[in-house]
């Protein structure tokens, strides 16, 4: 793998500002000389977690909650945002209980990826929750959440499910299946 000098930035703006969202524009020179102006969202630092919850019984724990993006519910894993000062691993538990009224005992991290790393900069981590109890927090959602049993056994069935297609969510399930099935 070779190592790539990184473009030098030349410019950076604010072109454009929500509540929520910042997008900025980069005019960046490329090693060869070359000069492009990319647009992406501002780096917020805070990143994010996903966890697979996987019950005693053998089954997955899953949320259908309202999709903004794709005006329809969908179906996946429990995630949220990192608090400032929480670790990943505290920001899972946290997340657990306020969508799924449920703790984990034992997280396994699976990996920390990324979204469309042309225009995001946020990361998440992904882990496989298990040895969970029962313990609710009160959380941000709009309305109470769905929570879905689906049975270990019957996994790659989500795969063709039409409302589980977050590529985030394929990718927790793809992984957390490499150690979850013998």
């Amino acid at each position: 793998m070779s190592k790539r000098t990184l473009p030098q930035i030349l410019a950076k703006q604010t072109v454009a500002q929500s509540r929520l969202f910042a997008v900025e524009s980069l005019d960046l020179r490329f090693s060869n000389g070359v000069e492009r102006t990319y647009e992406r969202m501002r780096p917020s630092g805070r990143n994010a977690v996903m966890m697979v919850p996987v019950t005693e019984q053998g089954d997955l724990l899953l949320v259908r909650e309202y999709g903004a993006g794709t005006e329809r519910y969908e179906l996946g894993f429990p995630k949220g945002l990192i608090d400032l000062g929480e670790t990943a691993e505290q920001a899972a538990v946290r997340e657990l209980k306020e969508e799924i009224g449920m703790g984990a005992n034992q997280l396994t991290p699976l990996k920390e990826v990324v979204l469309a790393p042309s225009y995001f900069s946020s990361k998440m981590t992904l882990f496989v929750a298990q040895d969970l109890y029962s313990e609710k927090l009160e959380g941000d959602e709009p309305e109470p959440l769905e929570i879905v049993r689906w049975p270990l056994a019957q996994a790659e069935e989500l795969l063709t499910h039409l409302d589980f297609c977050e590529a985030r969510c394929i990718t927790a399930l793809m992984l957390a299946l490499r150690i979850l099935t013998p």
